[in-house]
C-alpha cells in the first residue's frame, strides 16, 4: 500500500511538471492600439452627439455639436463694429456729405459779405484818418474787424478744401486701423463659432464618449476617446532567457484564442522593463531575479488584425 501511494505521488509530480512545462511554452500577450483623445477648445454644452461607441469614423467627420450662445452674441457685436468702422473709413476717404458742403458754402457767403463790408469801410476811413477827420481809435477798430473777417474767410476756405479733398492722411490711416481691428474681431468670433463642431482628427474607432447631451464641456476636457485601427500590434512580456528567441525582424505566429485564428507577425522591438511595470503576460511564472523585457510584435498585414478587440488575449510560442 505504501509503495502504491509513493508511485502515485511520483506520477502526480511528473504530470504537474509536464503541465507546467507546457504552460511555460505559451506566452500570453495583449492586443494593443494607439489611442487618442478628442477635446474641445471652448466651453459649451453638448447640443448633439452624432456617433456611438464602436463606430468607425473618417478624418473630418463631425462627432458632436456644442451649444455656445455667447459666440452668437459676440458675432453680432463684431458685425456691427465692422459696419461702423467701414463707414468711418469711407467718410475719411470721401470727406463730408453734400449737406455739410452746402452748409460750409453758405457760411462762406455770409463771411464774404462781412469781409467785403469791412474792406469798404476800411477804405473810406483810410483817407479820413490821414486828414485827421476821425480819431485813430475808430480806424483801428474797423481795421480789426477787417482782419477778423479775412481770417474767417481763410478758415472756411480751408474747411471746404478738406471736405472736397478728404481728411488728413493720418485720420484715414486711423480709420483704416479701426476697420482692420473690427475685421479681426469678426474673424476671431468666426473661428470660435467653427469650434462648435467637434471633428475627428483621424480615421479611428470611437471607444468612449465621456459626456451626454446637455452636459457642460470645458476647454481641454476629453469628449471622445478613440483607437487607430491601422496601428494594431501585440505586446508580450518575456524573461531574459527568451530574448534570444525573438530577434528584431523575426517572423512569428500569434494565436488569437477567441477567434481561433493565427496571424503572421514580425518582431518590431524588444526593450527592458521594470519588474513592477505593466506586464502583459500571465505565464510563465517568472523568477523575480530574471530581468523582464517587453516584446512588440506587428502583424505582417494590417488587414488581418484591424478587427481584433483591443486588450484581448493573444498567445505566442517560442
Amino acid at each position: 500500500m505504501k509503495k502504491y501511494i509513493s508511485l502515485l505521488i511520483i506520477a502526480v509530480f511528473f504530470t504537474s511538471c509536464s503541465n507546467k512545462s507546457e504552460v511555460a511554452q505559451v506566452i500570453q500577450g495583449k492586443v494593443e492600439r494607439d489611442e487618442l483623445a478628442v477635446v474641445g477648445k471652448i466651453a459649451g454644452r453638448m447640443e448633439r452627439i452624432l456617433v456611438h461607441e464602436g463606430d468607425f469614423v473618417k478624418k473630418g467627420d463631425t462627432l458632436a455639436i456644442l451649444d455656445i450662445p455667447e459666440v452668437q452674441a459676440k458675432k453680432a457685436q463684431a458685425k456691427g463694429a465692422v459696419k461702423s468702422a467701414a463707414a468711418q473709413y469711407e467718410m475719411s476717404v470721401h470727406g463730408a456729405t453734400s449737406n455739410q458742403l452746402k452748409q460750409l458754402n453758405a457760411k462762406k457767403a455770409a463771411l464774404t459779405e462781412q469781409y467785403q463790408f469791412a474792406k469798404k469801410s476800411l477804405s473810406r476811413l483810410d483817407a479820413m484818418v490821414k486828414d485827421s477827420l476821425i480819431p485813430q481809435q475808430q480806424y483801428d477798430e474797423v481795421f480789426a474787424k477787417y482782419q477778423g473777417a479775412q481770417a474767417q474767410m481763410i478758415a472756411v476756405d480751408a474747411e471746404i478744401a478738406d471736405v472736397k479733398n478728404g481728411v488728413r492722411l493720418e485720420q484715414q490711416t486711423m480709420a483704416l486701423g479701426q476697420q482692420d481691428r473690427a475685421l479681426g474681431a469678426l474673424e476671431e468670433v468666426s473661428i470660435a463659432e467653427s469650434e462648435r463642431y467637434i471633428l475627428a482628427p483621424q480615421d479611428m474607432q470611437i471607444e468612449t464618449i465621456t459626456l451626454k447631451v446637455g452636459e457642460l464641456a470645458l476647454p481641454g476636457y476629453t469628449l471622445f476617446k478613440g483607437s487607430l485601427q491601422e496601428t494594431t500590434y501585440f505586446r508580450f512580456t518575456i524573461p531574459e532567457s527568451l530574448v534570444k528567441s525573438y530577434e528584431k525582424g523575426k517572423t512569428v505566429q500569434v494565436t488569437v484564442p477567441y477567434k481561433n485564428a493565427t496571424i503572421n507577425a514580425v518582431v518590431q522591438n524588444v526593450k527592458q522593463i521594470g519588474a513592477y511595470a505593466n506586464i502583459a503576460s500571465a505565464y510563465p511564472d517568472y523568477d523575480m531575479q530574471d530581468p523582464l523585457y517587453e516584446l512588440t510584435v506587428k502583424p505582417a498585414t494590417t488587414t488581418e488584425a484591424k478587427d481584433l478587440l483591443s486588450k484581448s488575449t493573444v498567445t505566442l510560442k517560442p
